[in-house]
């Protein structure tokens, strides 16, 4: 592979100079997309409707059922064998179905690893949604449902540009690829790295595409080069061996859910920032986002103060964040006057590039014994742990996934943090230490993923398949 993009091959059958071929294909593969956009949106609303769950308090039979749909849309593309594919969990049930397809590389060619993963996020609460969760429905330019952007679309994506390109190429397609669809990326990949190691060979390649990320804004597309890891746990607070009458105990002794809450206090300084300290933090984010743009994406509401130091993109992107998901606690509807002996609480810390996550671990957990207040009985318990990403931008395949994404939007593309994590990266990292991972994707920051009202822009959609098409022409000329 080379370092710098090289002009793209053309059908043979339309011979064209050195220095008409890069546009004439270009031009050749925006008329082939555009010609099948209709259809590619038609089967994207297809899987909409689909709700497949990967987690356990779902049924599988939906989960299974998109995982064959996809399995169709690669059998259609021309692709054969296609697997579905699955792996046992640590209980012995079944872990979320994958779909594999691929096209062996011709000799001296690079093979390269399209991934998205066909499950989704539950809706939520429905009255939260617009229209339909699972009712595909366009208005004002984007596709709204669950899964739209994340990540069925991605999924299109990818089968939409190879379509493209092998029309356009046809024999001259040698570019190995190969498709591998994961069905449990939204229960947390439960089965990834027993997966990768069951099937090692068939899913190596020498560059990888995570298509699961989102564009700097509509109309500006970037390519994502750092991700955020993740530790979470609970912490629980014991200060009773059982509750009490709040009125005739109440005073000498504080409640559990009252010194819980000066526990959580301690997370962060006046300013906002994690208080925690060996945690890793930088500010070195080469772009930033405005702050009224970051208020609108978050929907933080007026005369909220913003939380933390330095710019609002090293906050999102190369420093810790910490939150609380979720708080045991007797709702106020059935509440009664006791002392309550014990409350617990679930963390949720986002890890800048570079950090360790059991030293990020280690790190809380001496934080809240250290800070246990008023001599209440700590129980930590670690939960789950995924590393940080950051991408070798330098890299010959990163400068091609560059240029194509500026050639598709017309406009230069935006390297990226992101502040959420793919666990998984890490594993192909370790399983595969020689590809190069990009990481992409059709989202933009209103794209809403996990929330109700998911949806996805159409003209970025289309520009993102033209991207990826450009990408995979562009890494077929080399060898």
């Amino acid at each position: 592979m080379t370092s710098s993009p090289q002009a793209a091959p053309t059908n043979p059958a339309r011979p064209a100079t050195p220095a008409q071929a890069g546009q004439n294909v270009t031009e050749e593969l925006r008329a082939s997309i555009d010609s099948t956009f209709d259809r590619t949106l038609a089967r994207l609303k297809e899987l909409v409707a689909i709700p497949g769950i990967a987690w356990p308090s779902f049924e599988r039979a939906p989960l299974e059922r998109s995982a064959e749909a996809v399995a169709e849309l690669l059998r259609a593309a021309g692709l054969d064998p296609v697997q579905v594919l699955a792996c046992p969990k640590e209980d012995g049930t079944p872990g979320g179905p994958a779909v594999v397809a691929r096209r062996p590389a011709a000799e001296g060619k690079p093979t390269i690893l399209l991934y998205a993963h066909h499950d989704v996020q539950p809706a939520g609460d429905e009255a939260l949604w617009e229209t339909q969760p699972f009712t595909a429905v366009e208005k004002d330019g984007r596709l709204y449902g669950r899964g739209a952007a994340d990540d069925k679309a991605g999924i299109m994506a990818h089968i939409a540009a190879y379509a493209a390109v092998s029309e356009v190429l046809g024999d001259a397609l040698g570019l190995g690829v190969t498709f591998f669809f994961e069905g449990e990326e939204e229960a947390g990949s439960p089965t990834f790295r027993p997966f990768l190691e069951a099937h090692r060979e068939l899913l190596r390649a020498d560059v990888i595409v995570v298509a699961d990320s989102s564009n700097w804004k509509v109309g500006v597309p970037a390519l994502t080069t750092s991700l955020r890891g993740l530790v979470d746990g609970t912490v629980e607070v014991q200060v009773l061996e059982h509750a009490v009458h709040s009125g005739m105990y109440g005073g000498p002794v504080l409640d559990a859910p009252t010194l819980l809450a000066r526990l959580i206090a301690t997370f962060h300084d006046a300013e906002g920032n994690v208080a925690i300290d060996g945690l890793v933090a930088t500010d070195q984010a080469t772009v930033d986002l405005p702050e009224a743009d970051y208020r609108a994406d978050a929907s933080v509401l007026d005369g909220v103060r913003l939380a933390g130091s330095g710019s609002i993109a090293s906050r999102l992107w190369t420093k810790p964040a910490l939150s609380i998901i979720g708080i045991d606690a007797p709702a106020v509807a059935v509440a009664s006057n006791t002392l309550l002996p014990r409350a617990r609480a679930k963390f949720s810390l986002r890890l800048a590039p570079g950090q360790d996550p059991a030293a990020a671990m280690d790190a809380v957990r001496r934080h809240v014994e250290a800070h246990a207040p008023f001599g209440a009985r700590i129980i930590f318990t670690p939960g789950e742990s995924g590393n940080p990403f950051q991408t070798d931008t330098s890299s010959p395949a990163a400068k091609v996934a560059m240029w194509a994404l500026g050639e598709a939007w017309g406009v230069p593309a935006v390297k990226t943090g992101i502040g959420g994590s793919i666990p998984f990266i890490a594993d192909l990292l370790e399983l595969y230490p020689d590809a190069q991972i990009l990481v992409t994707g059709v989202e933009d920051p209103d794209s809403r993923a996990h929330s109700a009202n998911e949806s996805l822009h159409l003209g970025d959609f289309r520009k993102a398949i033209l991207a990826e098409a450009l990408m995979l022409v562009r890494l077929n000329s080399q060898g």
